[in-house]
């Protein structure tokens, strides 16, 4: 598998370091060289390389939304009154700190995007008076999650 930007080549060591990272970031190189019974050294510059080659684009700390009182997740179909207007709608959605994911999408909508807000009534309240009320959005369709049973990475 390769990366285009850098032409890197990933192979079992590297599938390995990230399937460890990717379970846990914070976990020591020492520790993954002992496991994987390679240098330290080798670990970093294995990472180093993947950082360079844009295979890791970061690290990043998963908060609990429903431990921070967003109960609500949904889903939402955004159709534009014209294609010319994704720009704009999307620097306006970008905006929106509800606005969690955005996807620009083909079939019946223009753009697909993932909401979190505490309560229905907030819900409400950003669909109508924050979401509907940009210019550029002809029409929306919203989708309540009801749970999220598969969360998950995809696997180098």
């Amino acid at each position: 598998m390769k990366n285009t930007s850098e032409n890197y080549q990933i192979d079992s060591l590297d599938r390995s370091i990230l399937n460890t990272l990717m379970n846990d970031a914070r976990t020591a190189y020492s520790e993954i060289a002992k496991t994987l019974r390679v240098s330290p050294a080798t670990i970093h510059v294995r990472v180093e390389k993947m950082r360079k080659a844009g295979i890791i684009a970061g690290t990043e700390l998963k908060v609990n939304a429903k431990q921070l009182g967003y109960d609500v997740c949904c889903f939402i179909g955004i159709t534009l009154r014209h294609a010319g207007d994704y720009p704009k709608a999307i620097a306006k959605l970008e905006a929106l700190e509800e606005v969690i994911e955005a996807y620009y999408t083909t079939g019946p909508y223009n753009v697909f995007i993932k909401i979190m807000t505490p309560s229905i009534n907030d819900l409400q309240h950003v669909l109508i008076n924050r979401i509907q009320s940009i210019e550029e959005v002809q029409s929306t369709e919203t989708l309540i999650s009801l749970q999220q049973p598969i969360q998950r990475q995809i696997k180098p």
